[in-house]
Parts: structure tokens; sequence; C-alpha cells
């Protein structure tokens, strides 16, 4: 909890974790509207699964760049700058009149939200090494704090009926807040390493973090997406609890992350990932019984492992000896975004030529590689 009262504290923390909590605030607002899109737009789900992977290519175009931009930038000003390009592409995926259009939204407002996740995560590696203080989990606490706020959103759907206003009202919350606290740390700059040659050895302790981030983001996405989905088909869940497994999710996933920065000083980031990663494996056991509450419970199981896996992935990746920190988190955030955003339409094509619950076998499979690449990355730490 310390690194929480920092951050509720100091203007300095506060304002880098905030920006986690905008990029979910204003996702999760779009992801709660997902049905929607897809009942107006006459679509089905591979259909949507299409759609979504195009906020996955969006991530990868911008990923080849985005190092060489912050660095130009800042990386204060280059996170100020993704924040408000996300603000200005997170409405049109609500606007657009047709699939392909919805498609062009997504591309975009992909390489916005992919572009701010790589340079906030660089600015609290860069804000840690400086003061000498660990709050990445709880910045990534306020991500999942997004979540929640978005999901608690979902009670404005029928009190609104319009949901390019409530993403209007999202917005306006977002940009309000960032910049009050911007100034706070708009002067960061992450310092370039004296050996820039990013090859093959350099590169290759980066490949287990960069899988652990693809499978574990992956399966966040998945979560978010089609958690309601499953709750209403599979477990046959009445309607008013389709929203609680996201809920859960995002609620377990915040206080995680909050009290992760101290557990992970006493386990280390190696052993913290393993046993967040059993925790997951038994979510989605109680997700396979099918039974409702079981499934929301699994749900909420596997949101307090997958909490701190990805924190402490950044943290050892923007460490790494001889890499610049905007590389290395730049390597990790973009295959586990791509993870986040890749996963939702694998899922819906699957679900699609099998079945949903086919889907969360697959992703329990997923849960076990994590597992495995702690047990590689313990070795080799160990030599």
């Amino acid at each position: 909890m310390k690194s929480l009262l920092l951050i509720l504290t100091n203007p300095r923390y506060f304002g880098p974790s905030w920006v986690f909590a905008s990029i979910n605030i204003l996702f999760g607002t779009w992801a709660i509207y997902i049905p929607t899109v897809k009942d107006k737009l006459g679509i089905d789900k591979s259909q949507l699964g299409i759609a979504l992977f195009f906020l996955a290519l969006g991530v990868f175009t911008i990923f080849p760049f985005a190092s060489k931009i912050i660095d130009k930038m800042g990386v204060g000003k280059a996170t100020r700058a993704g924040v408000l390009l996300s603000c200005l592409t997170a409405i049109l995926p609500l606007l657009v009149p047709n699939y392909y259009s919805l498609a062009a939204s997504l591309f975009l407002f992909g390489i916005c939200n992919g572009f701010t996740d790589i340079s906030m995560n660089t600015l609290v590696t860069e804000i840690e090494k400086e003061d000498k203080e660990k709050f990445m989990s709880a910045s990534h606490g306020f991500f999942s704090l997004g979540g929640v706020l978005a999901g608690l959103g979902s009670f404005l759907i029928g009190p609104l009926g319009n949901p390019p206003l409530h993403m209007l009202l999202a917005i306006l919350l977002v940009l309000v807040v960032n910049l009050t606290f911007f100034n706070r740390y708009k002067n960061v700059v992450a310092p370039s390493e004296e050996n820039d040659g990013f090859n093959w050895s350099l590169f290759k302790p980066l490949i287990l973090l960069g899988l652990i981030s693809f499978f574990s983001m992956g399966s966040e996405g998945a979560i978010v997406d089609w958690s309601g989905l499953y709750l209403k088909e599979v477990s046959l869940a009445p309607e008013f609890l389709w929203g609680a497994g996201f809920l859960g999710f995002q609620v377990t996933m915040t206080v995680g992350r909050f009290l992760g920065d101290g557990i992970s000083s006493k386990l280390g980031s190696i052993k913290m990932v393993a046993l967040a990663s059993i925790l997951v494996m038994l979510g989605y056991g109680l997700v396979l019984t099918t039974q409702t509450h079981m499934a929301i419970a699994g749900f909420a199981l596997s949101g307090l492992g997958f909490s701190v896996i990805v924190p402490e992935v950044f943290r050892i990746g923007g460490n790494v000896k001889g890499v610049d920190s905007s590389k290395g988190v730049s390597f990790i955030a973009g295959t586990g975004y791509a993870g986040f955003l890749a996963a939702p339409p694998i899922i819906g094509f699957i679900a699609d030529t099998s079945s949903l619950f086919t889907c969360f076998i697959v992703l329990l499979v997923c849960s076990s590689a994590i597992l495995l690449s702690t047990v590689i990355l313990q070795k080799k730490s160990s030599n």
C-alpha cells in the first residue's frame, strides 16, 4: 500500500498514474458498447473479431516508431500527446455508419492507445529510476481502476441511451484531470544508453518477457471483450449479471496491483509472476465449470493473478542493461498490447468455429505457458 499512498499524496506520481486510468476509461467505455455496435451494424462474431483486429493492427503500425518518437519529444510530452490523441479517436467507433468505417476508426484508436501505452510505461520507469521509488504496479492498478470506472459507467447506458454522449463524458473526465497534472511530469526524458545498438545479445533477454506480456495482456483483452458473452451464452446468466465478470475482474485487478509493489519487494519479480500464473489457472478452472456464480468468481480470481504479471514484466524490461528504457518498454508493451488487442478477434474466430467454452480452454493453456516461462527465467537468473 506504500506505493498507493505515494501516488495519492504526491502529484508527481499521481499524474502519470492517472494516464494509466485514462486509457482504460476510454477503452472500457468503448468495450461496454461492443454488443450495441455489433447489433447496430448487423455484423456477426467473426466480423466483429476482424474489426477488433484492426485495433491490434494499429498497435503493430506504431510499435516500430514509438521509441524514436518518445526519445525525440521527451517521454513526458509524448505521454501528453498520446492522451490527447486517444481522446480524439475514442469516440470514432461509436459514430461510424458501417463495418468498414468501424475497422478504420478502430485502427486509429489502436495507434493512439498503443503509443500512449508505451510512453506512459516508459514515463513511470524513468521516474522510478530518478526518485528511487517503486510505483509501477500501483500505476497499473490505476489502469484497472479506470476499467472499474468504465464498468460502473455501464449503469449510464439506460439513462443516457446515447453511446457517443457517454463517451464524451468519459473523455471530459480524462482530459480535465490530465491537463491539471501534466506539468508535474512534462519535463521527464528517457536518457539514451551509451551502447545504443539493439543487437541480438541485448534483444534476447526480452523475448520471454515479451511472450509473457503477450499471453497475459491477450488474456486480459479476451476477458474484457468476451466475458459478458460467455456469461450470457455459456453460463446462461440473467441479463443483470452479464457485466459481473468484467466488473469482478477489474476490481481484483485494481486491488492486486495496489498491493503488488510491496509483495514484489519480498518475493522478487519472477516468483511473483509464477505465483500469479497459478492463480490465473485456478480462476480459469472456475470459469470452465460454466456455473454462473463460479464463473464470475473465476473471472475475479484470474484478475487477481493477472494484476501483477504485466507490471513486473515492464519493470524488468525497462531495466535491461544496455537497452534504452523506451526500447525495452516499447518491445514489451508492443507485444503485450498486441496480445491485448489480437486475442479478442482470435477468440471470435474460435467461438464461431467451435465455442466460447473452447476459447477459455485455450486461455488456460496460455496461462500454463506463462508459468513455464517463469521456470525458464528462474533457471537463467540462477546461472
